[in-house]
């Protein structure tokens, strides 16, 4: 295949973040069953840990304007210093973690040519 064939094709993106997005969605929905629980600990690391993973991803693919959302999950979601909220503050921010884990899992993208 020529160069100028090349050229007319579309650029293969690859969605990096999809599954660690997945999962923090998954992890979050399964926080609102632990809200009050000690499992909450348990899913409070899980879900900082896969925000700071698509962080990641969004530095990497150079999509900085997506980096407050994972890094503010990670903060909120913090384990090791937690944040005294009351249940009902924590049920709300659950589905707005899963929902921000799906948006940026399907939005940050990595093109083959930056890799």
């Amino acid at each position: 295949m020529t160069r100028s064939q090349r050229a007319n094709e579309p650029e293969p993106l690859r969605r990096m973040a999809l599954a660690p997005g997945l999962l923090g969605a998954i992890a979050a929905i399964v926080g609102v069953f632990a809200i009050g629980n000690e499992l909450f600990f348990v899913v409070s690391f899980v879900i900082a840990v896969l925000a700071l993973i698509i962080g990641w991803f969004a530095v990497q693919s150079r999509q900085w304007w997506w980096l407050p959302l994972p890094a503010a999950i990670a903060v909120v979601w913090n384990p090791v210093i937690p944040l005294a909220l009351a249940d009902a503050v924590w049920l709300p921010l659950q589905y707005a973690a899963a929902a921000g884990f799906i948006v940026a899992g399907l939005v940050i993208r990595v093109s083959d040519h930056d890799r």
